[in-house]
């Protein structure tokens, strides 16, 4: 079976960009580190700087990724610093190139052009720092109430079944800790589906973590990467910008949620799902790893995957985290 990037070449790429915006491009491109997409750094001949992203077919709908892009204007609109898409020459932010694989079939990538934005990468060390976030979190969320995202990954009870049962349908785990894990999974499971039922949800940016976050100076903090955009609660933008379990880190959650009760409030509530959604990160990443494993970049970055050793610690971390889970109850 073809992997999904197999036939896009950055030539390719290239040439997509080239046509569909009507730019000059020099021949140099630099391949920026994302398993899920292919995204490159790109550069006209005048020395203008841009990002293209080649969605992975089949992870999202064209529906899903126009909501994304929708997110983004209405956070650019409310004077929020992110990077949004840019118009081709036909006015779409949401141009393809349809590709033959090599068993015959067409393949459709969907690509997007973004102004390149550069920056510091952000720590947070002060208590400024840590209301500077809670800010940025409250602005963003009081833009992402307006209106629900009807295509988007949603944080629902069952999500953490389904990717369960994909990582099931793979063969995955290993035997050796299959029981183990699905018994932690489970335990875990039936923690966080009740509170999932009960939680208010919105349209968040999903991955908010301060990877995805670069300070520049004069216009503030700049928000990347909406690729994991969701329907979900508030506390799940907000317990990824801790910097450790959520028992150690009280006083920067605090100052977290002072600054962004200055956008929005938040619902203290939320705060009992901080530990179950990071076991449901944790699965959630086991599952999208599976779905790259079989493609060449992934597998020279990650040659170890899915071997014994692998899923024991994974397994074991699982468990460790359960802890966490059981005792925040």
């Amino acid at each position: 079976m073809t992997a999904p990037f197999d036939v896009l070449t950055p030539d390719l790429a290239m040439e997509a960009v080239r046509e569909a915006f009507a730019l000059d491009l020099e021949g140099i491109w630099i391949p920026y580190p994302s398993y899920v997409n292919r995204v490159y750094g790109l550069r006209t001949t005048e020395g203008r700087d841009f990002v293209a992203k080649f969605y992975r077919p089949g992870r999202w709908t064209t529906e899903a990724i126009r909501e994304e892009h929708s997110f983004l204007a209405e956070l650019a609109e409310a004077e929020i610093p992110v990077a949004s898409p840019l118009a081709d020459s036909e006015g779409d932010t949401l141009p393809a190139l349809v590709l033959e694989t090599g068993d015959g079939r067409e393949t459709r990538y969907p690509f997007a052009l973004f102004p390149r934005r550069g920056g510091r990468g952000f720590d947070a060390e002060t208590d400024e720092d840590w209301l500077r976030l809670g800010r940025l979190a409250g602005r963003v969320h009081a833009v992402g109430a307006r209106r629900p995202a009807e295509h988007r990954a949603t944080f629902r009870p069952g999500l953490l079944t389904e990717y369960l049962r994909e990582l099931e349908r793979e063969g995955l785990p290993h035997p050796e800790c299959r029981a183990e894990f699905f018994e932690a999974a489970e335990e875990a499971r039936s923690i966080l589906d009740p509170l999932l039922a009960n939680a208010r949800l919105l349209r968040i940016h999903g991955d908010f973590h301060r990877g995805n976050i670069l300070d520049r100076p004069g216009e503030g903090l700049l928000l990347m990467d909406f690729d994991d955009m969701a329907m979900g609660p508030a506390v799940q933008d907000l317990w990824l910008l801790l910097p450790g379990p959520s028992d150690e880190c009280a006083r920067e959650f605090a100052l977290i949620l002072e600054g962004y009760e200055e956008f929005r409030p938040f619902d203290p509530r939320e705060s009992a799902l901080i530990e179950p959604l990071r076991f449901l990160r944790m699965i959630h990443y086991l599952a999208w790893q599976a779905r790259q494993r079989r493609d060449s970049g992934f597998l020279r970055h990650f040659p170890d995957w899915g071997s014994r050793a692998f899923w024991i610690k994974e397994t074991e971390d699982l468990k460790d985290q359960l802890r966490r889970v059981d005792s925040g109850r």
